[in-house]
């Protein structure tokens, strides 16, 4: 993966149209968890239109992976190149001013890019809070890539240990919002993408206990390997109508699901987002 990482990104993107292929013709990875994904999220469009969407995610997670690959070696310069905020005075005026922020974003675009990225770019230290991988081997060469750039990356149980520590400090906390909870702490459930979905309600108690700003970033792909990042204050009278508890939790998946419905196939469909079902009272 080193040495595959050095290669520019003109050639990269010639292995990413052969990734493609061998995952989609040939190994057909994933193929049925994205087909009903698809199929459960947009129930209005047609197999020849959902067909279209997952073609085109295919073709966006062999980019994914190359690009992810190529982090292993790139350079700040490049980074900067291929990420640019479009209002990052959001999130840095309030820095400045003595407020610490909650970041959070989702599986869409190349996050990993785009953390790396905010890492160089804000003015406070940026704590990622992150789920190790299973695989020791990926799981440590994942550490080491994606804390290149100055992140100080958090395992999902240390994140209020991490957030007391820094209780004095003017920090940035980073977060997948869309990460999907274990059987046991599946405890809050909304209507995501026309599904019941658990989500993780982390974020919203930390906003509250903390006084910390929550903000979405929004990375958008421009064009191939080139992303920009438009930050958001969530505000929770985005909340769809009727919405009294965890507010903030259903404003942010509020504004995923828009993003998502905008831009389909940029969104991780071949993960398991809903392998947990509610369990009837």
């Amino acid at each position: 993966m080193k040495l595959l990482s050095l290669l520019p990104f003109s050639i990269l993107y010639i292995i990413s149209d052969l990734l493609f292929a061998i995952l989609y013709y040939i190994f057909r990875y994933r193929r049925k968890v994205v087909q009903e994904n698809l199929r459960n999220s947009f129930p209005d469009k047609t197999e020849a239109q959902l067909a279209v969407i997952e073609k085109a995610y295919y073709r966006h997670l062999a980019d994914l992976i190359i690009e992810i690959v190529k982090l292993d070696s790139i350079t700040e310069k490049q980074i900067l190149e291929r990420v640019k905020f479009k209002n990052l005075e959001v999130i840095t005026n309030l820095l400045n001013d003595g407020k610490s922020v909650l970041a959070c974003t989702a599986h869409y675009s190349n996050w990993e890019l785009g953390m790396m990225a905010f890492g160089i770019c804000i003015p406070a230290k940026s704590y990622v809070i992150y789920k190790p991988l299973n695989n020791t081997a990926f799981d440590k060469w994942f550490y080491k890539v994606r804390t290149r750039t100055g992140n100080i990356f958090i395992t999902m149980r240390q994140t209020l240990r991490a957030v007391a520590a820094t209780k004095n400090e003017v920090t940035a906390f980073c977060f997948a919002g869309d990460q999907t909870p274990i059987r046991e702490e599946a405890r809050h459930w909304i209507n995501f993408l026309n599904q019941p979905t658990a989500v993780i309600t982390g974020i919203e108690k930390i906003a509250l206990q903390t006084g910390r700003i929550p903000i979405y970033l929004d990375m958008q792909r421009v064009r191939r390997g080139y992303y920009e990042v438009e930050c958001t204050l969530i505000n929770t009278e985005l909340a769809p109508a009727g919405t009294t508890e965890f507010p903030i939790t259903a404003a942010t998946f509020a504004l995923l699901e828009n993003i998502i419905r905008k831009n389909p196939p940029f969104w991780l469909w071949s993960h398991r987002r809903w392998k947990h079902k509610p369990i009837a009272e």
